[in-house]
């Protein structure tokens, strides 16, 4: 299950019908709260969040995720690719940080990693 975690109901959306097109499970969440406060959060296999999002942004959510023992693989996207915002996302170990607006193959590649990774072939994507 892949959760996409935005604040943007397009980007959400839209990520939601790529990813699904290719048969795989998503789920939309509006905000960081939305998919800690989930009842299938143990089910998920990749986490793609935006990075700022009010309330909590996408760093704060992979804390929390952290602090909480998920070792959920992370994708950040972003409309602001600063990179102190790079950095911070390679600090916190994510498996990729996307500029908006990307690829659609560059996200399928992303996850492609994650789920090469479940199945015991992991390692990190050149970005």
């Amino acid at each position: 299950m892949i959760a996409i975690v935005d604040d943007d109901a397009a980007v959400r959306q839209a990520l939601g019908s790529l990813l699904r097109s290719f048969n795989m499970g998503v789920e939309l969440y509006a905000s960081g709260n939305d998919l800690l406060q989930s009842k299938t959060i143990d089910a998920i296999s990749c986490l793609v969040t935006d990075v700022q999002m009010p309330a909590m942004n996408g760093f704060a959510l992979c804390e929390l995720l952290r602090a909480r023992g998920f070792s959920t693989p992370v994708i950040f996207m972003t409309a602001f690719p600063e990179e102190r915002y790079r950095q911070r996302a390679e600090a916190s170990g994510a498996v990729c940080f996307l500029s908006k607006p990307f690829m659609e193959t560059d996200i399928i590649r992303c996850i492609g990693h994650v789920l090469a990774q479940s199945a015991g072939s992991w390692q990190q994507p050149e970005d």
